[in-house]
């Protein structure tokens, strides 16, 4: 069992910059795909980035040019730099990995865009 931890949310101006970390309680070497997912209030969840064990990335069109996504094997960790924030970011992002067993999420961290 693998447990992911995010952390680095917060309030953030528009305009503003924020980075989020995921940290993961083993080995993510044979995680194929992690990504990040983001929720906000009366939507489904969307995902927002993901990178393959290869380094291949995918972003939705709303976030491409402002956010990137990074994963570090030896350290176990993702990471998610959000840059030029705008208030419809505002949402919990999740951090997400896909082993060859199944599939972890963790728990969310709020990342809010206003002034």
């Amino acid at each position: 069992q693998v447990q992911l931890v995010e952390s680095g949310g917060g309030l953030v101006q528009p305009g503003g910059s924020l980075r989020l970390s995921c940290a993961a309680s083993g080995s993510i070497v044979n995680f194929n795909v992690m990504g990040w997912y983001r929720q906000a209030p009366g939507k489904e969840r969307e995902l927002v980035a993901r990178i393959t064990l290869g380094g291949t990335l995918m972003y939705v069109d709303s976030v491409k040019g402002r956010f990137t996504i990074s994963r570090d094997n030896t350290k176990n960790s993702l990471s998610l730099q959000m840059n030029s924030l705008k208030p419809e970011d505002t949402a919990v992002y999740y951090c997400y990995g896909a082993s060859p067993i199944r599939d972890y999420w963790g728990q969310g961290t709020q990342v809010t865009v206003s002034s």
